[in-house]
């Protein structure tokens, strides 16, 4: 599942800039003028990482990342003019895993975002080997064990359940499984997403008949218990 990247910034030309950077890099990207509309985007789609500015006009982006990390453990590095020290430090203190000042140059950035995906990315990988004893993930492979035994599964399924399995009993919409499993060939109506679910239980079902890890939230979508 390639990373995809929030960037939060009212000055567009900035914004451009970055985008271009993150997607020369072979990330996806996603642009966000305000703190509602960041929140909203966050909602519908899998962020792996937000570039957040902290003078937005709707709110502060200290608010905004209060507001973030009351729903979501998403990375985020600041982006901002200040350079004093109290700022840096409030910023960290309140959930930043990073920190970066204007002027900046791309390839500054870049080094940053990509420093602090792949700390998360091991963090996940351990946290999945440790967590769950029920399933093992092995991304260099693409493949997905569960009680020991492999699991046969089509591309996007594997996406889907390795992707719900970062964030074991989190609620996933369809909306943002859709992004997980999301590419040009695959379909992008959102009741896809109940029939690759179907498959994955009737999968789970045929190592151990009373498996029950994928949960439906009605009118909602899907969490797993790992």
């Amino acid at each position: 599942m390639s990373d995809r990247i929030l960037v939060v910034e009212d000055e567009a030309n900035i914004a451009e800039t970055i985008k271009i950077a993150i997607e020369n890099e072979s990330y996806g990207c996603d642009w966000a003028a305000t703190g509602e509309t960041a929140l909203e985007q966050l909602t519908h789609k899998t962020v792996s990482l937000v570039v957040l500015d902290v003078g937005l006009p709707d709110m502060s982006g200290f608010e905004l990342l209060k507001r973030i990390r009351q729903t979501h453990n998403v990375p985020v590095i600041f982006l901002t003019a200040r350079g004093e020290e109290i700022d840096r430090v409030v910023g960290l203190e309140i959930g930043a895993d990073d920190y970066i000042t204007k002027p900046f140059s791309p390839r500054e950035l870049m080094a940053r975002i990509k420093a602090v995906l792949r700390r998360t990315n091991n963090n996940s990988e351990t946290n999945r080997s440790s967590v769950s004893s029920t399933f093992e993930v092995n991304d260099q492979q693409a493949k997905i064990s569960f009680q020991q035994q492999a699991l046969e599964l089509t591309l996007a399924e594997y996406k889907l359940l390795s992707g719900m399995l970062t964030q074991p009993n989190r609620v996933f919409t369809r909306a943002q499984l859709l992004e997980i499993i999301w590419d040009a060939n695959h379909p992008s109506e959102e009741r896809t997403i109940d029939t690759h679910i179907k498959s994955l239980r009737a999968k789970l079902k045929e190592i151990n008949a009373s498996a029950d890890q994928i949960n439906t939230h009605r009118g909602i979508g899907y969490s797993i218990s790992a």
